[in-house]
């Protein structure tokens, strides 16, 4: 089976500053969050689109811990990874394709133009003594938190490694 070669990185930068900064340390889960212009709720008919669109970029650009699509924000914890030349995957880089892919899919699919996220996200890194699985099923709580299902397992735009992650490997 050939491996599929993945994309250069563009150098990583370990700061930058937009409005808001953003800081990255290569090997360190983030904690990201972004968010649809003006709070646009998301219709459930394209939430799967983002779903998909983030899963896509798992194990190419990120691996992936844990993803919950809000009907007005996303949630995603990953580290980014390296090219095949050693170089990590920038945090811009890999949301700008992550916002910018799902956003031409979603304007196209509900037939519409304009603006679906907001042009900032908001992230932090993991200090080393966080505990990943707790962070992953403190964002998955979120649908349960607003009251959108009673039990996280009911939601269906969520996905954690060790519990999504193990479906779809054995799947295929």
């Amino acid at each position: 089976m050939k491996m599929k070669k993945k994309p250069l990185a563009k150098p990583a930068r370990s700061a930058y500053r937009r409005n808001l900064p953003h800081l990255q340390k290569r090997g360190r889960p983030m904690f990201v969050t972004f968010v649809t212009h003006r709070r646009w709720k998301l219709p459930e008919s394209v939430r799967d689109l983002i779903l998909k669109h983030c899963l896509h970029e798992n194990g190419i650009k990120i691996h992936l811990h844990g993803l919950v699509v809000m009907p007005d924000h996303i949630h995603m914890i990953f580290t980014p990874l390296t090219d095949d030349e050693g170089a990590t995957y920038g945090l811009s880089e890999i949301m700008q394709g992550i916002k910018g892919a799902s956003a031409r899919r979603i304007n196209k699919v509900l037939g519409r133009a304009g603006k679906v996220w907001q042009g900032e996200f908001f992230d932090r890194v993991l200090r080393s003594d966080e505990n990943m699985r707790s962070k992953v099923e403190y964002i998955c709580q979120n649908p349960v938190r607003k009251g959108l299902v009673e039990m996280e397992n009911e939601y269906p735009w969520l996905w954690r490694e060790w519990i999504e992650g193990t479906k779809r490997l054995f799947a295929g």
